[in-house]
């Protein structure tokens, strides 16, 4: 039987590929997808993977053409920018959702790219270097993947069944993305710093940095409110986003 050929298309990552290694597929700054057909809508209906909160891995495991590439190596930017392709490919370019008391239609292919500044980057290096303003303390730090974002997850829920009523969602946060304080690598001294050490000033003026270099999807289009004036909003991701209604 001839192999069934589906027609395909090639994303461009924010990042450029320029923080993967240089072996990685991903390096290539760009991913090829198929359009979804029923069998990815099977995943996306399937309670199951709904329930353990994979969905979403398991339909991009099933677009992406390359099966060598690993959804959790995948960038979280990056990884939005491949989610949103695969959902224009299968639902088309308008998003309906509702924003400051109006239905508005966003076209998804207006939303552009944050990319990454090359001049900042060693490529196929994730590390980042960055002077905390009040201490002046050195942060080494790396952008998040799939998988990071996982584990925090899983640690935030373990947390959560403590009981104590602290989420402890920044600081599990801040201890995945710190690779180095002054230059000390160690785990323990990381988990330290973040836990006593990482004044509020500083750990704002960190997390602007992180999400200033950050590559992404640019979430934010325009409407026009009730008095004629257009402003800016930032698109949410809601239910209807990969599940719209028929």
């Amino acid at each position: 039987m001839a192999e069934v050929k589906f027609p395909t298309e090639v994303v461009d990552l924010p990042s450029q590929g320029l923080l993967y290694p240089t072996d990685s597929p991903l390096s290539s700054g760009k991913i090829e997808i198929k359009y979804m057909t029923a069998r990815e809508e099977d995943i996306l209906t399937s309670a199951n993977l709904i329930k353990k909160g994979v969905v979403i891995e398991k339909l991009l495991e099933s677009l992406i053409v390359d099966k060598s590439i690993k959804i959790g190596d995948l960038l979280v930017g990056d990884k939005n920018a491949v989610l949103i392709a695969a959902r224009i490919l299968a639902y088309g370019k308008e998003y309906n959702v509702e924003y400051d008391g109006q239905q508005l239609v966003v076209d998804l292919t207006t939303l552009k790219d944050k990319k990454l500044d090359e001049t900042k980057v060693s490529k196929g290096v994730n590390e980042f270097q960055f002077e905390l303003p009040a201490t002046k303390r050195k942060v080494t730090f790396k952008l998040l993947t799939s998988t990071d974002e996982t584990e925090i997850e899983k640690e935030i829920a373990g947390y959560e069944k403590i009981g104590d009523g602290v989420g402890y969602g920044l600081t599990t946060r801040l201890k995945h993305q710190i690779v180095s304080i002054d230059g000390d690598s160690k785990k323990a001294s990381v988990n330290n710093f973040v836990d006593n050490e990482f004044l509020s000033m500083d750990s704002r003026a960190f997390r602007t940095e992180v999400s200033r270099i950050m590559p992404d999807v640019d979430m934010t289009s325009t409407y026009t409110d009730s008095d004629g004036n257009e402003k800016e909003f930032t698109v949410p991701m809601t239910v209807t986003f990969l599940w719209p209604s028929s």
